[in-house]
């Protein structure tokens, strides 16, 4: 994978975040490809609950200072940058006062889901892209984890296809168990169609609940990836009806060699 340029866009990353299935994997696989000589970023949401001075975050003042919109409002962008340390390896975190600063991840201290999750999805897609535009940085491979980043894909298709900047960019989705119970606002779908995007390509999100909204990301990926073993058989049999290139879920001891034959045969 030398000199290969992956983008990984995930919900959660180690050491920022606590230890889960999502949150290891989207510091393992990027840590791989550094390894390999592949050129790599990583972007995630700058949450509250991260500690900025530990972490040593500080903001990246040439790439912030855009406004996104999300759903007929201007939401400021601002673009924070760390270092994992030992690795070399650069990660940007999205970040905007009205949607990031409260201190925890996607619920609230009752472990309510946040009434606005749907629209921090939306900008996080939305930012990432913008950024990476700034920044001039073309992925190969977009590598989406987590289902905070989930509408990457459906934006990257539809709102961004004209970017000539990533006409030969794949999108890879690696599917994780790991989701949250119940719907994200109901008006979600409604908030994506005001950016254009095709009804009958989203109308899955009609009901926001974890399984369609993973359902829209496969359905605008180039790849697909069951990042774990228990994966609901719903979501097994939406990725196998889905005529895209798959890897059935792989043991973390071995995932290496698996994810850069998939990468390199099945996405390049």
């Amino acid at each position: 994978m030398e000199d290969k340029r992956i983008l990984y866009v995930s919900s959660e990353v180690v050491p920022y975040l606590a230890e889960n299935e999502v949150s290891l994997m989207s510091y393992d696989v990027p840590k791989m490809i550094n390894d390999q000589g592949g050129q790599i970023r990583i972007f995630m949401p700058r949450y509250g609950n991260i500690n900025e001075r530990r972490h040593q975050l500080h903001e990246v003042i040439r790439l912030s200072g855009m406004n996104l919109v999300v759903n007929d409002m201007d939401m400021p962008l601002i673009i924070k940058v760390a270092s994992i340390p030992k690795e070399r390896i650069q990660v940007y975190f999205i970040d905007n006062d009205e949607y990031f600063k409260r201190k925890a991840t996607f619920s609230d201290e009752d472990g309510v889901l946040y009434p606005d999750n749907d629209e921090r999805a939306i900008f996080f897609a939305k930012g990432v892209v913008e950024t990476v535009k700034k920044l001039n940085w073309v992925p190969d491979i977009i590598h989406v984890h987590g289902w905070m980043a989930a509408m990457l894909p459906v934006y990257m298709k539809h709102y961004y296809k004209d970017e000539a900047l990533f006409a030969d960019t794949k999108i890879v989705t690696s599917v994780y168990s790991q989701g949250f119970e119940g719907t994200l606002d109901n008006e979600m779908l409604k908030k994506v169609l005001f950016d254009d995007i095709p009804a009958s390509d989203v109308n899955v999100l009609e009901v926001p609940n974890y399984q369609n909204i993973m359902k829209a990301s496969i359905a605008h990926s180039d790849a697909v990836i069951i990042a774990s073993d228990n994966l609901s058989d719903e979501l097994v049999t939406f990725i196998e009806a889905s005529g895209k290139p798959f890897l059935e879920f792989v043991p973390k001891d071995n995932f290496a060699s698996a994810y850069t034959n998939f990468y390199r045969n099945q996405v390049l």
